[in-house]
């Protein structure tokens, strides 16, 4: 039965498109063939290949390596707060390692320490030749344009303003489904910058949590081109626009000062925002909890998130019994951001969910699709092409909308595959 609901959930996915299209009909076979097509190979060779598993087991040992080295500099710099030992300000239990975890001084240095690493990766070229494998994949099965493809791809391991950062000369003429497409992808995938962060977060939930959230984002980007095309239709043949790669970075050591500049901003912009959202979910809180309640306890957000969300979370395979505590994770998702869905997520109680539900939750929770990324993603956009500011607007609601539809499809094919 959880089989079926998960099959049903693609199809009512792909209908919701299809009633939001700018031309409602039944969308070009052809599109769907190769939309899901690349999404079920992605997630089989996943969840069915052992030597696919046993790589991103190493990959996941790769992310103790990154915790270690980023835990090294964290308490040469912070003492005891970066989490040294010695010296410590307070008591606590020798078996307690978690008892000075601090978020700011011991979690979001990771955000830094990999925007580096990445900046590194970058310059030596590895990255870039992986987003242009990846980008001749979707160009030649789903028949998007060369800088189109590029900047999908490109979402898969940068954010939603820097990889179409890469394609910034060519915004200007990219047709309307273009840059819807270009919009949709960034709302339906992650940073790798974040992917560590999440990945240590969810250690303790999930086996290999950065093999799936790698795994998650990379099968999000051909639904998300796919639904973008529903919703947003070509009304011509894709132009060639081919792009050529830089490397940015003039040295190693100019990768090294720019991805540290860039980490920073960013580690400061997630601290900042987690502070905002966790006090505002709070504030929201008190004040729904004088309303009067028909439930067992008092009113609160995530609670109203869990009954709107839960039919959603359904229909990608969970069972009914577990939809409205994951309806209300998909919630906080939409509502506040992804990063704040994972902590809640983590914070579970053991045995609150199933092994499977948690599976479908991370692939379902992995993307920028949220109202907070709405404002990131106009300012961006915007400011790259200032002529096209009203398209921009009038399509990011739009946006919101085709990326967690990705992200649900996403979730349904976890649910089918795991």
């Amino acid at each position: 039965m959880l089989y079926l609901q998960a099959l049903l959930g693609i199809f009512v996915f792909i209908a919701i498109a299809v009633a939001l299209s700018e031309r409602r009909r039944m969308p070009n076979w052809k599109l769907l063939i190769a939309g899901l097509g690349l999404q079920f190979v992605f997630a089989f060779i996943v969840f069915r290949v052992q030597l696919v598993q046993q790589l991103l087991s190493g990959i996941n040992s790769g992310v103790t390596a990154i915790v270690n080295a980023t835990e090294t500099g964290t308490r040469f710099v912070f003492g005891y707060l970066g989490g040294d030992p010695a010296n410590i300000a307070y008591p606590y239990p020798i078996d307690d390692a978690g008892a000075n975890l601090i978020l700011a001084f011991r979690i979001l240095p990771l955000i830094l320490f990999f925007t580096v690493l990445s900046a590194i990766l970058w310059h030596y070229r590895i990255l870039p030749l992986i987003v242009k494998g990846f980008s001749i994949v979707l160009q030649r099965s789903l028949g998007v344009s060369g800088a189109v493809g590029l900047s999908a791809a490109a979402n898969i391991f940068i954010g939603m303003v820097e990889s179409p950062a890469l394609i910034r000369p060519y915004i200007r003429v990219l047709t309307r489904s273009e840059l819807f497409v270009v919009m949709s992808c960034g709302m339906a995938t992650i940073a790798g910058s974040v992917m560590v962060l999440y990945s240590v977060l969810l250690q303790d939930v999930i086996d290999d949590a950065l093999g799936h959230i790698l795994t998650a984002s990379a099968i999000s980007a051909p639904a998300a081109i796919m639904l973008a095309l529903i919703m947003v239709p070509a009304k011509g043949e894709s132009r060639n626009l081919e792009v050529t790669l830089s490397t940015q970075y003039l040295s190693l050591m100019d990768a090294i000062t720019k991805g540290t500049s860039d980490g920073l901003k960013l580690m400061v912009n997630v601290g900042a925002m987690l502070l905002v959202l966790v006090a505002l979910v709070a504030f929201l809180n008190s004040i729904l909890s004088l309303l009067p309640s028909p439930f067992a306890g008092p009113v609160t957000l995530q609670g109203l998130f869990g009954y709107v969300f839960a039919p959603v979370v359904w229909l990608m395979g969970i069972p009914w019994q577990e939809a409205q505590l994951a309806g209300s994770l998909m919630g906080i998702k939409t509502a506040l951001n992804e990063l704040l869905a994972f902590f809640a997520l983590a914070d579970l109680p053991a045995g609150a969910l199933s092994e499977r539900t948690t599976i479908i939750l991370t692939y379902a929770l992995c993307g920028f699709a949220n109202f907070g990324s709405l404002g990131i993603m106009i300012a961006g956009l915007t400011g790259m092409c200032p002529e096209r500011a009203k398209e921009i607007v009038t399509l990011a609601p739009k946006s919101l909308i085709s990326g967690t539809l990705a992200t649900c499809m996403t979730g349904a094919i976890a649910g089918l595959l795991v």
